[in-house]
């Protein structure tokens, strides 16, 4: 764990109760490091040493974010991110050893947000895990006017063909069905539900998206784009070989 810079090494909590995190890491100095390195920065942090332990530890708490390993013992950190996704859209960072595509593949197929390669730096973990807090508390600005269009729907509720995005309750709904989606892929949906019908490329979704500052992996946007694809319709994202993606209206 490296510190090349203090972002603000106070606490992140302002309101009743600091921010939870858990973080799942076998291997006891960095767990160690990680934790210590959290709580200078003002988050309760609870931790957990396998994967069964840490799915122990999701269910029995409430977490705010999850900082899981790849490589873990009893249950490793893809098969459990794969079982929280089935019971939360809690944010999820994942860290790993090695810069190895497969194991970012394989964190972010499994429905993790962002990830991380060891050793940390902690000014970057703490900017991600500022960003995924964010991202799972943002409410878009009320829009002025009147409550319904000339449709009749509220302005707020956007419709394209069978799905329907609701601004301010954050809801989205597929032929009436309501879609669950984690805060990244919703926060994801709403940028392309902005600008219907025209192409977002992949450094600008990371830097409104994911909130990067600097050069980010690519592979995070492709992989939430397939993630959303599969919850939304596969056909309502188009992919503009060379450019990026845009959300088709009808």
């Amino acid at each position: 764990m490296t510190s090349n810079a203090q972002v603000g090494s106070v606490s992140e909590a302002r309101g009743p109760a600091p921010v939870s995190v858990l973080v799942v890491e076998d291997d006891a100095t960095i767990r160690r490091a990680v934790q210590l390195a959290l709580e200078r920065y003002g988050y309760r942090v609870a931790v957990a040493a396998d994967g069964l332990s840490g799915l122990e530890a999701f269910r029995a708490g409430a977490h705010d974010l999850l900082i899981l390993d790849v490589m873990l013992p009893e249950l490793d950190g893809i098969g459990l991110c794969h079982r929280i996704r089935e019971e939360s859209p809690v944010p999820v960072l994942m860290m790993s050893a090695r810069g190895d595509a497969l194991d970012v593949v394989a964190g972010l197929e499994a429905g993790a947000d962002d990830y991380v390669i060891k050793p940390v730096d902690t000014a970057v973990m703490v900017a991600r895990i500022r960003a995924l807090l964010r991202r799972a508390t943002f409410r878009p600005e009320a829009e002025e006017g009147p409550a319904a269009g000339k449709s009749g729907r509220a302005d707020h509720i956007l419709v394209f063909g069978d799905l329907s995005v609701d601004t301010l309750g954050m809801e989205v709904r597929r032929a009436g069905e309501t879609v669950s989606l984690t805060p990244t892929e919703l926060r994801l949906l709403l940028e392309f539900a902005a600008a219907p019908g025209s192409v977002l490329d992949r450094r600008r979704l990371l830097r409104d998206v994911w909130d990067y500052g600097w050069e980010g992996d690519t592979r995070v946007v492709d992989l939430c784009v397939l993630r959303l694809r599969k919850k939304i319709g596969s056909g309502r994202i188009e992919t503009v070989r060379g450019f990026g993606y845009k959300l088709v209206r009808g």
